[in-house]
């Protein structure tokens, strides 16, 4: 889809203008066209907000899920980046704060442990990045949901660990 505004509404403008003119020849049902451009246009938002990673590279050589997590994963999860920190901090202050007791290699295991076991936790991150899937997305992701998610959740694990002096301890000033 082009990045120029301009163009996408040329577009929709011209796809509106072909489908008013068959369906007043009784040809079409309007409800896919909306359809349809509800679904491009929220596709197109997303799409828009996302941010480009430029080493994040696809090529036929590589697997499937390498693609899709290039194409759509990295950039979701760096879109949702505070989202995820901040789930994380509150995953945390529900757990009693036991983190800030723990020693470094502890608590990047406790990252770790939080994300795989406790499918409450890992659930809510999933939902953080399947709700910016556009519905095409959506549809590739189902045909290999369960190796994406595991993808999906190792790249979160590692971008919180890659940020674990973000949780550090709060200090209280007297």
């Amino acid at each position: 889809m082009s990045s120029n505004p301009h163009v996408f509404f040329f577009n929709v403008y011209n796809l509106v203008k072909n489908y008013i003119q068959w369906n007043l020849r009784g040809f079409l049902n309007p409800l896919p066209l909306i359809k349809l451009l509800v679904m491009n246009d929220r596709s197109h938002n997303l799409l828009q907000i996302r941010p480009q990673i430029l080493s994040a590279k696809v090529n036929s050589s590589m697997s499937f899920d390498e693609q899709f997590q290039n194409k759509t994963l990295r950039p979701i999860i760096k879109l949702q980046n505070q989202l995820l920190v901040a789930a994380f901090q509150n995953y945390i202050t529900k757990h009693k704060n036991k983190y800030y007791e723990l020693c470094l290699e502890k608590q990047l295991g406790y990252i770790e442990n939080a994300i795989q076991k406790d499918i409450k936790f890992r659930n809510s991150l999933k939902g953080m990045i399947i709700g910016q899937f556009t519905v095409e997305e959506y549809e590739i992701y189902l045909e290999n949901s369960s190796a994406l998610n595991k993808r999906m959740m190792n790249m979160v694990i590692e971008r919180l660990k890659s940020q674990i002096q973000i949780f550090e301890a709060p200090i209280l000033v007297q």
